[in-house]
């Protein structure tokens, strides 16, 4: 059954297939893929059209921002925007600081708390179980979920837990293979890029082409723990 996160997730599968046929491509597991659109949209809508909104100021005021995304917003040209968001959501941390006599938990709350973070969160858990849904009901996606370059540990996790729960014993066994199939190959894939690399340190190898190695560091390193969007709240 289609929803509304069937286009966006079968545009991060997609584009993740693109880049494993092109030649030296940046590798991206299609989960990081979605994370980074929807992180891209919300740093766009809220120094854009939602910033005035009173139902989104009211939440960014009380939730605030964590420093990953302050700084991504700061980085933003709408420094005026960024500017009018800031001062009403010192306004809120004064006024739930009590000028800061006391300690409080509200401040925790807020220290703690990220609205963009939040807003992913939420359309990321249901690209998950959409992303499962599409498996069971349409084979071409099921084609795809098989073909992607590979999928970082934690949202391998996730994908695999979401199946599990979602797809009745045999599909859901299926489904299993399907994705671990994926993990396997380029877990072997990166393992040996990376022995290569190291390799290629030693004199003994300097004549011999670098092949696929020289990116494999930052290549093992999405793989084991995904793009930098999803990094540290």
């Amino acid at each position: 059954m289609e929803n509304i996160y069937t286009i966006p997730v079968n545009e991060a599968f997609d584009a993740c297939l693109e880049e494993k046929n092109e030649k030296n491509a940046n590798k991206n597991c299609p989960f990081c893929e979605m994370r980074r659109v929807l992180e891209e949209n919300e740093l766009e809508l809220i120094l854009g059209a939602s910033m005035m909104e009173p139902d989104t100021r009211i939440k960014t005021n009380e939730q605030g921002f964590c420093k990953r995304h302050f700084s991504m917003l700061l980085r933003r040209k709408n420094r005026l925007g960024l500017a009018l968001i800031l001062e009403s959501h010192l306004a809120h941390v004064e006024k739930e600081a009590g000028a800061f006599l006391s300690s409080d938990k509200k401040l925790t709350k807020i220290e703690s708390s990220c609205y963009i973070c939040q807003r992913i969160d939420y359309h990321f858990v249901r690209m998950i179980g959409t992303a499962v849904d599409l498996y069971e009901s349409d084979r071409g996606f099921a084609d795809k979920v098989g073909r992607v370059p590979y999928y970082c540990l934690g949202h391998y996790n996730a994908f695999l837990s979401a199946g599990k729960k979602a797809l009745k014993r045999s599909a859901a066994s299926d489904f299993e293979r399907t994705v671990k199939k994926v993990n396997d190959a380029y877990l072997k894939s990166i393992q040996e890029d990376v022995s290569w690399f190291c390799k290629k340190f030693d004199y003994r190898y300097d004549a011999e082409p670098w092949g696929n190695a020289k990116d494999s560091p930052e290549r093992a390193i999405r793989f084991l723990a995904g793009d930098d969007t999803d990094t540290g709240k």
